[in-house]
């Protein structure tokens, strides 16, 4: 489970529901019509914004918004190396019996290509198209939460017109001009907790996870275009280290080290 995403979550949520009842009214903040209104609409545009087979992917998205990890770069430059020295030993067709083992589809794609001679640029090719394919898959899951993030606050001010509208027909209740009014804002109110404590955090998290994965992916040409080469080991590890950032980098030396 990421720990970062789940405390996020709960100390907004948290934070602004408590800052909320803190008033001694809680119940104020809460009008059904008014959640039917935003979650209900904004939930509604966004269905018929998107291809029924994309909003399948909604809870895949969100697992991982909680549940990926970030990729180990480090194993992935201690494995790359080891088969680099593997390679140089006893060949590239001895790499085939270690494809089974690797977890990554993407990198025992990369492994099988190299085993089979498959010339170097076609194989640069087919695993640039790969990364590709998998950033506009990742890109339209992240659009769903980037429209419901942009229709949130527009349904809120459509109930927001309503309740202006049912307020103002009735301005000979002088009384109920308060009331009416706050009843008016919630929706407003409900549409910006929508898109900023819900969608859009869960937009820029699938980003950022996107981001890592195509790091990695990238890793893994690199390293198994330079096995393929008949590069010196040495070598290979330290091209692969230039995609560590410092401080993991740092760690890498001390574990080698």
């Amino acid at each position: 489970m990421d720990l970062t995403s789940l405390i996020g979550f709960l100390a907004t949520w948290i934070l602004v529901l408590a800052s909320m009842a803190s008033g001694g009214n809680f119940g104020a903040y809460i009008d059904v019509p008014s959640i039917m209104i935003t979650l209900g609409g904004a939930i509604g545009a966004t269905v018929i914004s998107n291809p029924g087979d994309r909003l399948k992917t909604v809870g895949g998205s969100l697992r991982s918004v909680f549940f990926n990890s970030q990729p180990d770069q480090i194993g992935m430059v201690q494995m790359i190396v080891s088969f680099a020295e593997k390679a140089r030993r006893e060949g590239l067709l001895a790499l085939e019996a270690d494809i089974a083992e690797v977890d990554s589809d993407f990198m025992r794609k990369a492994m099988q290509l190299v085993v089979d001679g498959t010339d170097p640029e076609l194989v640069r090719a087919i695993l640039d198209t790969e990364i590709g394919n998998f950033e506009d898959r990742h890109g339209a899951n992240k659009s769903i939460f980037d429209t419901l993030a942009e229709f949130g606050p527009s349904f809120g001010m459509i109930g927001t017109l309503i309740g202006l509208i049912a307020m103002l027909g009735n301005l000979q209740d002088v009384s109920a001009l308060g009331p009416g009014m706050a009843v008016a804002l919630i929706t407003t109110m409900y549409g910006s907790m929508l898109a900023n404590m819900f969608a859009i955090p869960v937009s820029k998290k699938l980003a950022a996870r996107s981001a890592q994965e195509v790091k990695a992916m990238e890793l893994m040409v690199e390293g198994i275009l330079a096995i393929q080469a008949g590069e010196n080991p040495r070598i290979v590890e330290e091209k692969l280290k230039v995609y560590l950032p410092p401080k993991m980098r740092e760690a890498f030396n001390q574990e080698e080290g």
